[in-house]
């Protein structure tokens, strides 16, 4: 996919399609079998940062290597709390957080 360093970064985003592509286009170095384990919690984490940073997103519209610069941060980041934890400790989808213990208040007049 050498073609989509030659794209915008809009351009370039739409045409990413797997882990793989998003970390070799922002030049990540990763283990291949980090991410063959983990892609999906990868990429859900790295959604998630960007909607945590919409500050930083809209800071940085204007300049394409800032914002890109902001992307490869997140992605980074996203990468490497699977490179130091796994995904049953980061607990990124619904489904590992359903059986943790749940807690709810129920007033004692309810009851009644």
């Amino acid at each position: 996919m050498d073609y989509v360093d030659e794209l915008s970064l809009e351009d370039a985003l739409d045409e990413l399609v797997s882990a793989e592509d998003f970390l070799e286009y922002f030049d990540i170095t990763f283990d291949a079998k980090v991410v063959h384990v983990n892609r999906l919690h990868i990429m859900q984490r790295y959604h998630d940062y960007l909607s945590q940073s919409e500050a930083a997103l809209e800071e940085n519209l204007e300049n394409e290597s800032a914002l890109k610069a902001v992307y490869k941060a997140l992605l980074t980041q996203a990468y490497q709390d699977f490179v130091e934890s796994d995904a049953l400790t980061e607990k990124v989808f619904k489904v590992f957080r359903m059986h943790e213990p749940q807690t709810g208040f129920v007033p004692l007049d309810s009851l009644l």
